[in-house]
């Protein structure tokens, strides 16, 4: 275990001098929380950047099989090393954009890390490949800080990707289907519960 924490390291490290986003440390231990709270096995993650993320909740006791799916090739590429260079055996990588990829296994966790624009879409996606009693985390719902300020933006793009996580987070408040938990680390987590089960 000694050796995956010290890669762990190394690819926070990596991520933090290339830019990469990656999580928080206190968004994967809230996270590694959950998954242990809720006895959650099974992960399915939507943005496996360069496979931090990933490698730190498979390599968490409970986790028997995460799938992770990641479009850009290089982070892929370099999460395809990152996985091997763990050991860890329970780890799925998909080369793709997670729009277009069909998955018809059901998990326990679904953790949404990917284009902020499309939180929507990936939502209404992948609540179909949720077990009755599973959990889905959107990450980054604050987006630094922006969040609930987008009139104040003067960058077009930038204040055009804030009203969408704005417009999401609406769309969060106001759906039927799940209770809706916003936990305040990191850049804040939408943690997703089904209603009346």
């Amino acid at each position: 275990m000694d050796r995956i924490r010290e890669l762990i390291d190394n690819i926070k490290d990596y991520g933090i001098l290339n830019k990469v986003p990656i999580m928080s440390e206190d968004t994967i231990e809230t996270i590694n929380n959950i998954i242990n709270e809720n006895n959650i096995h099974s992960i399915l993650e939507i943005g496996t950047a360069i496979g931090y993320s990933t490698i730190c909740f498979a390599s968490n006791n409970n986790t028997n099989r995460i799938i992770s799916i990641e479009r850009d090739d290089e982070r892929y590429s370099t999460a395809v090393e990152n996985v091997k260079l763990s050991g860890l055996s329970n780890i799925e990588l998909i080369h793709d954009d997670a729009l277009n990829v069909e998955i018809n296994d059901m998990f326990d966790l679904i953790i949404i890390d990917a284009a902020k624009s499309q939180n929507i879409k990936f939502l209404n996606k992948y609540k179909n490949n949720l077990n009755n009693n599973g959990i889905i985390i959107i990450d980054n719902l604050d987006f630094h800080g922006y969040v609930g300020k987008s009139s104040e933006i003067k960058s077009r793009n930038l204040r055009q990707m804030v009203k969408k996580i704005e417009k999401f987070i609406d769309y969060l408040d106001n759906n039927d289907e799940f209770e809706v938990e916003y936990i305040k680390v990191g850049d804040t987590l939408g943690v997703c519960k089904r209603k009346n089960l």
